[in-house]
């Protein structure tokens, strides 16, 4: 292959020297090289190991050959099944690339050549870079997992939890504490704590035009939401082999959530059958072990059962998070729905809770719901507390463009 340098932009020149050895060595990197690469362009030791570490995953005919071992000479890549040898490989990619690289190539090796079987090795999961998606691998291989790589894993798990409650712990409770401040509201509001939009709006009929002005007989505002005053919060999550990544981020919400003395907190995981795991909410890592991913999908059943947990119907908000392709009754599910917000539930649809965007999923049934007043869209974690937020005070949802 031969690399052929782009034109030059009107008034511009070709890099030389130096520039123009950088690009080359970036292009022979992405080549993968060989002699048919076109750059000409030899590595030096660092280089190769690099070169090597990537070949090891992305060579050859799906990185399928023998280990790349950083040699640079262009033979297929691999980690083969070896043990030691992905120890070494880990170990390299640490060196020569940053953490967030690190986490895409350990997922690609996993995807791509796999290596999942091994993530049962204790020093597998230790040599190995935690993340959200290593968590989620591990949790479908919970049920495989031999007792020796249980506390290792679980470890690995309570790692990744930890800097996430870290990081969106502090500022999903200001949120919603401030949301449930919001939604208490009084007639007798003190000066800071008046609405004055729906204030003026509810005594227009006291307009004055010889003063250009609206006497506010009736003041509108915001109380202070008492301890023991609680709204109702169901995470109902689909724990089909999809939604990995949106079912560790909602168990460390749902933890968050509860530990808040103002919201009486519940969480649900289903598949085509409904596990309560509310009694775990104060370990997120109980939670996470407690679920099952794969299997097939019942939101019908699963809506049910949350249903039937709901006690004050106005002060409740039910977050169904799934990819919404139901293999239960299709038509029930959507009666349940319409159900619930006839009665004042507010409900919440989202396709993801993750950083991954818009996933796949049911459009049919998301048309469905939308229709119902229930849009569904997927919301990443920094997103979600203002989600949240918005239902508490039954506003419109802040549905991302």
């Amino acid at each position: 292959m031969t690399v052929r340098e782009e034109p030059a932009e009107s008034g511009g020149a070709q890099p030389t020297g130096a520039a123009a050895d950088e690009r080359l060595r970036r292009w022979r990197l992405v080549l993968g090289g060989g002699a048919a690469d076109g750059t000409g362009c030899a590595l030096g030791a660092a280089d190769s190991g690099m070169d090597g570490a990537l070949e090891a995953v992305y060579g050859g005919a799906g990185g399928s050959g023998p280990a790349g071992g950083g040699s640079g000479t262009g033979t297929s890549g691999g980690l083969g099944a070896s043990a030691p040898r992905i120890s070494r490989w880990l170990g390299d990619i640490r060196t020569y690339f940053p953490s967030s690289v690190v986490q895409v190539m350990q997922r690609d090796a996993i995807d791509r050549l796999g290596l999942s079987a091994l993530l049962l090795e204790p020093e597998m999961l230790e040599a190995i870079e935690p993340d959200v998606h290593l968590v989620g691998t591990l949790l479908s291989l919970n049920k495989a997992m031999p007792e020796t790589s249980r506390e290792t894993a679980r470890a690995v798990v309570r790692k990744v939890v930890a800097e996430l409650e870290k990081r969106l712990a502090a500022r999903t409770r200001s949120t919603l504490t401030g949301a449930l401040d919001r939604s208490a509201k009084i007639n007798r509001p003190r000066h800071r704590d008046i609405d004055w939009n729906r204030t003026i709006r509810a005594n227009l009929k006291n307009y004055l035009p010889e003063y250009g002005t609206v006497v506010p007989e009736r003041l509108i505002g915001y109380g202070r939401a008492a301890q023991s005053v609680k709204k109702e919060v169901i995470l109902c999550i689909d724990q089909s082999g999809s939604m990995a990544s949106s079912v560790v981020y909602a168990s460390v919400f749902g933890a968050v959530l509860a530990s808040m003395r103002t919201l009486d907190t519940r969480l649900v995981v289903f598949d085509t059958s409904v596990v309560d795991l509310t009694e775990d909410l104060d370990d997120p890592v109980d939670v996470l072990f407690g679920t099952q991913l794969g299997g097939g999908t019942d939101i019908n059943r699963a809506l049910a059962y949350c249903q039937s947990r709901i006690s004050r119907p106005a002060e409740a908000v039910v977050v169904l998070i799934s990819d919404l392709y139901e293999g239960g009754i299709r038509q029930e599910m959507l009666k349940r729905v319409a159900a619930m917000q006839a009665s004042g539930v507010r409900f919440v649809t989202l396709l993801a809770l993750s950083d991954e965007g818009a996933p796949s999923y049911d459009r049919d049934h998301a048309a469905a719901l939308a229709a119902l007043g229930a849009p569904a869209f997927a919301c990443t974690p920094d997103h979600f507390p203002e989600v949240m937020a918005a239902a508490i005070e039954k506003r419109p949802l802040p549905v991302p463009e």
